[in-house]
């Protein structure tokens, strides 16, 4: 087991690991018990009670975080040639069709953070799917990454648009901002994303949907939300 560094534990103390805290009391928590030298990310951790393992009970969604993220998104857009021009235009970063497809199927190489596709080139993406699959990456009707509208997804993407999957766990983890944030920018983004897991509870789960709630940031310790 790794040993915790001293400022960890510092930052542990400050928080009672037994109570759940109001919304506002963790975010000024997160604040103070970030030590890293640089701007950490802020993630919600959500346990869901959900048998993952079901198809039926997955939890699959899309958010538009008001304040972003703060992280700038390396966007790859698997379109036909007459939509090259718009999704560069727009501010993807990689753009390509059947020969993109193919060097990524002999290297393996997806160095980004969303991929969106058009609907004509899903049929090809099927050659890569493992690998952006497992990546979490793979373009999704359901999230809105498979599109006519190249330009508009893109866009709404680059300011805060996010998509969430649960895990095999039964868990949903998304990053809703920096330390650096305001206190309110926080709050608006993470009751956006707890909506819009509620908004995306599959029908004929029984018993309580979301058991937990956990914020934590970058090797910060983890602190209860009262739901």
């Amino acid at each position: 087991m790794s040993k915790q560094s001293k400022r960890y534990q510092q930052a542990k103390a400050k928080v009672d690991a037994t109570k759940k805290y109001s919304l506002t009391e963790v975010i000024k928590l997160i604040k103070e018990t970030s030590t890293v030298k640089f701007d950490a990310s802020v993630e919600v951790h959500v346990k869901l009670g959900i048998d993952s393992k079901k198809g039926e009970q997955v939890v699959r969604g899309i958010v538009a975080l008001p304040q972003g993220t703060g992280k700038t998104k390396r966007i790859v857009a698997f379109v036909t040639s007459d939509k090259e021009k718009e999704a560069k235009e727009a501010g993807a970063q990689v753009v390509g069709g059947l020969e993109l497809i193919s060097q990524i199927k002999k290297d393996s190489k997806c160095d980004f953070d969303i991929a969106i596709a058009v609907p004509e080139i899903m049929k090809e993406l099927g050659q890569i799917a493992k690998i952006l699959g497992q990546r979490g990456i793979m373009p999704n009707p359901k999230t809105g990454t498979v599109t006519t509208e190249v330009k508009k997804t893109i866009a709404e993407l680059l300011k805060g648009k996010e998509t969430f999957k649960n895990d095999d766990s039964g868990n949903v983890h998304l990053m809703v901002g920096k330390v650096s944030f305001l206190e309110s920018q926080l709050k608006e983004n993470i009751e956006a994303f707890l909506e819009a897991v509620k908004r995306a509870r599959p029908e004929g789960i029984k018993g309580p949907y979301i058991l937990s709630v956990t914020l934590s940031s970058t090797m910060g310790p983890g602190i209860k939300v009262q739901i």
